[in-house]
């Protein structure tokens, strides 16, 4: 019996529980990244009005699909100082 209690134990770090770490997620974008795209389908696309639903979906799977930037890519202030 004791085994079994164990086993359901949920697995800790010092920092919380353990996560699995998925490398090939995609990227989520927020509502704000989505509507900001969106606008710029909708002004090179002439800016015409009755197609705001199309650029939205557009503006998601253009954004879903899209490589997030490597953390390589970033650099803190202090370290280029």
């Amino acid at each position: 019996m004791e085994l079994k209690e164990k086993r359901n134990e949920t697995l800790k770090s010092p920092t919380g529980p353990i996560q699995p770490h998925a490398e090939n997620t995609n990227h989520a974008p927020g509502l704000e990244e989505i509507r900001l795209r969106a606008d710029e389908i909708h002004i090179e696309r002439g800016g015409f009005p009755g197609n705001e639903l199309d650029d939205w979906l557009q503006a998601e799977r253009e954004l879903q699909h899209a490589t997030p930037p490597k953390k390589e890519q970033f650099r803190v202030a202090s370290e280029t100082a």
